[in-house]
């Protein structure tokens, strides 16, 4: 039952995500905003709402394990997995515009957040922070959009956002399902998260690292695949690397905001620090111009796989010993 709780509420927040996201850019195309101005708000933030919705009643319900390990979980599925996977299908190019300059800004990101972890709680003033950076990373980012000429309609495509309501009355519709779904869908991840947890004698923050970071890559990870089926993963590394950022700064800012986030020890000893790892192993590719390819991709899934066997059985041994 509780994995029938957990796997519903993790496809009702995909599927209400969605919904939100394109109901949201629904209106606004109707309202008139630019598509530029969509792209880098509406749509990142609206992709970003279950992984927001988790980490934020996590922290409510007193479960910051799992809100912490969604947000650095995520981060490492997304170059393990996100990327591994597709490119043993098809090489993933590093040669973007300004995907150098991104790639430093998610390490940069990465450093933040790592420093305000020691702190020991993710606190208002840290959250605040954290969401003042990501304005100035928009702001660079619209900037450098319309330097190198990205059409409005290229930036909507990399989000994968396409079938959008053409009448407001559906897209009003969509945006209030998508409202109504996400604190659902996020009470029963939650809540199913919790007991499997529990079940498997694990730490919560051990299920937040695996089982909910994977589930809200799940979108990301389809996109990718979808694209190298196509033979065309150009924007694969941009869109881990912006996912990335969002989760960092948006995510966990947004959610200090909300209450304060205590930090597990754990993840001052090893995760935060295989989320860094994982940041930097992109760079020799993006500043070579290469391609992460098939036995790159073996490599990434063979790592992501190590980590995620060492986290079970440190965790289930750490609950052990306590218990």
């Amino acid at each position: 039952m509780i994995y029938l709780m957990a796997i519903a509420g993790l496809a009702l927040l995909l599927l209400t995500g969605d919904l939100l996201v394109r109901g949201a850019v629904g209106v606004a195309c109707r309202l008139g905003i630019p598509p530029l101005v969509i792209g880098l708000t509406i749509v990142a933030f609206g992709t970003s709402a279950p992984e927001l919705m988790i980490c934020i009643q996590a922290a409510l319900a007193g479960s910051p394990g799992i809100a912490i390990g969604n947000v650095v979980g995520s981060n490492i599925a997304n170059v393990f997995l996100v990327l591994g996977i597709p490119a043993m299908i098809y090489p993933i190019a590093c040669n973007q515009p300004r995907v150098l300059q991104n790639a430093l800004m998610m390490l940069a990101a990465s450093f933040v957040f790592a420093g305000l972890a020691y702190t020991g709680q993710f606190s208002f003033a840290e959250g605040a922070f954290l969401m003042a950076l990501v304005f100035a990373f928009l702001w660079y980012s619209a900037k450098g959009s319309r330097q190198a000429g990205v059409s409005d309609e290229e930036l909507l495509e990399v989000d994968g956002v396409s079938a959008t309501p053409h009448s407001l009355p559906m897209a009003l519709a969509l945006i209030l399902a998508g409202l109504v779904g996400l604190p659902l869908g996020a009470h029963l991840l939650i809540s199913g998260a919790t007991e499997i947890a529990r079940e498997f004698q694990v730490g919560e923050e051990v299920i937040g690292l695996s089982m909910v970071a994977i589930g809200t890559s799940l979108p990301e990870l389809a996109t990718t695949l979808a694209a190298a089926f196509r033979r065309h993963c150009d924007v694969a590394i941009g869109n881990v690397i912006g996912s990335n950022v969002f989760n960092l700064l948006a995510i966990m800012g947004a959610t200090a905001m909300v209450a304060p986030v205590p930090v597990p020890a754990g993840f001052l000893v090893l995760d935060i620090w295989v989320m860094i790892f994982a940041a930097i192993i992109l760079l020799p590719f993006i500043l070579r111009n290469g391609r992460i390819n098939l036995p790159v991709g073996v490599l990434f899934m063979v790592a992501y796989i190590s980590y995620l066997v060492f986290i079970f059985y440190d965790g289930r041994k750490m609950m052990m010993a306590i218990g």
